[in-house]
């Protein structure tokens, strides 16, 4: 029993210190490997419209390529 207790707290001790640096990182969860979009799939959902999230996504991506196909486009990053 005081192996079990022992390889228990070290567990606890782990998880405890990767949820602390996670906090502190502040970032969203993210997989590693790409998620459905590697595979072709925009959403895994049986909804019809997507959210509002991912439709202003959408449109800030078409605005993108509707100002970049134009040639009139200046990325102030890139400057």
């Amino acid at each position: 029993m005081t192996i079990f207790l022992i390889t228990l707290g070290l567990f606890m001790l782990v998880a405890l210190g990767m949820a602390v640096g996670y906090i502190f990182q502040q970032k969203s969860l993210a997989g590693s490997c790409g998620g459905l979009g590697t595979i072709g799939i925009d959403k895994a959902c049986n909804c019809d419209n997507p959210c509002e999230k991912r439709q202003e996504r959408d449109r800030i991506a078409a605005e993108k390529e509707n100002t970049a196909s134009n040639g009139n486009h200046i990325d102030i990053k890139n400057i």
